[in-house]
């Protein structure tokens, strides 16, 4: 599908590529794409390009001398786009214990919601989500494919600290939090998974195009998780990919 594309002057060394403003699987799949085309065409020159729910920012290591130029250059690359490969995106699968001392705001959200915590559990775990981006925190996934049902705005007062590893809901998304930090999403459950450590490469094993699937498990078994973490037994690994 073609896409009506925005190229902008960022800043004197980023160039701006908007899409349309929806979150869309199409749209994702057009943004890696030519993500992956850009990279391939500096590939002699150094560039940074961070993409988001509906845009590519490039950044460059040097002050762009003519950005119109830049931008008509883009532009070709675009006209002459070819589809690089579908995406084949990777599954993981991520255990969360729901509720219990982990999900601190499931009972106050089921009751908002009208369901039952068994429902809100279910709901919340049947789907695959697609990773749109990573960012806002280091290693925080912004995930799409929330149920409708479950929708919920966030927090009138956030809350000044949130574990690392909650699991929580805000709006028509779903997420967890990478570290610990403020947050006023609704925490329903806890992951004991890293998402990310700077000491490790890449820090993220995620990648934008992956899915996520959450198991719901137990305490007991989110405690076994949490000790294996800690003496280096467990690692994560896609179920998936296709």
């Amino acid at each position: 599908m073609e896409y009506k594309l925005k190229f902008s002057c960022y800043n004197e060394r980023s160039i701006l590529i908007e899409w349309p403003s929806l979150i869309d699987t199409n749209i994702l799949k057009s943004i890696l794409n030519f993500k992956k085309i850009i990279q391939s065409h500096y590939v002699k020159q150094s560039v940074e390009i961070i993409n988001a729910f509906n845009s590519i920012l490039i950044i460059y290591d040097y002050t762009i001398d003519n950005i119109n130029d830049e931008i008509l250059r883009l532009k070709s690359l675009k006209i002459n786009e070819i589809d690089i490969e579908d995406l084949k995106p990777n599954l993981w699968e991520i255990p969360v214990c729901y509720g219990n001392d982990f999900g601190v705001d499931l009972d106050d959200f089921s009751s908002k919601k009208d369901l039952s915590k068994r429902e809100v559990i279910d709901l919340h775990s049947k789907v695959n989500y697609t990773i749109y981006f990573i960012g806002f925190l280091p290693g925080f996934l912004y995930l799409g494919g929330l149920d409708k049902k479950l929708n919920l705005d966030r927090k009138s007062t956030p809350n000044l600290y949130v574990e690392k590893g909650s699991v929580g809901i805000g709006g028509n998304q779903t997420g967890i939090y990478p570290q610990d930090s403020p947050g006023g999403w609704h925490i329903i459950g806890k992951t004991p998974i890293e998402l990310f450590n700077p000491k490790t490469n890449p820090p993220s094993i995620f990648s934008s195009g992956d899915l996520i699937r959450f198991k719901p498990i137990s305490k007991s078994e989110y405690l076994e998780i949490e000790h294996q973490i800690d003496v280096g037994r467990f690692v994560l690994k896609p179920t998936l990919n296709a």
